[in-house]
């Protein structure tokens, strides 16, 4: 599998306990419109992929990321 299948996988995990509305998860899949999450929810669920992955996102770089696929790419991005 590779490392952006593996990352996709986590990160897919990670958004379930948010994903309140069971909303399926595709590389298109938007934050704020499909999964309606709020910035509180947003807040923890960076908190949660930082930890995962042992990366630092900053808020310029969460403003730029709008879908579950420009996530994945940051994150393989970020961990080298």
């Amino acid at each position: 599998m590779s490392d952006r299948a593996e990352t996709y996988d986590t990160v897919t995990g990670l958004i379930q306990p948010f994903n309140k509305k069971g909303v399926a998860l595709t590389d298109a899949t938007t934050f704020q419109h499909d999964l309606e999450w709020d910035s509180l929810t947003v807040l923890d669920f960076v908190a949660n992929v930082e930890d995962e992955f042992d990366i630092i996102i900053t808020m310029n770089m969460q403003a730029e990321i709008e879908t579950v696929g420009q996530l994945v790419d940051a994150v393989v991005k970020l961990k080298g």
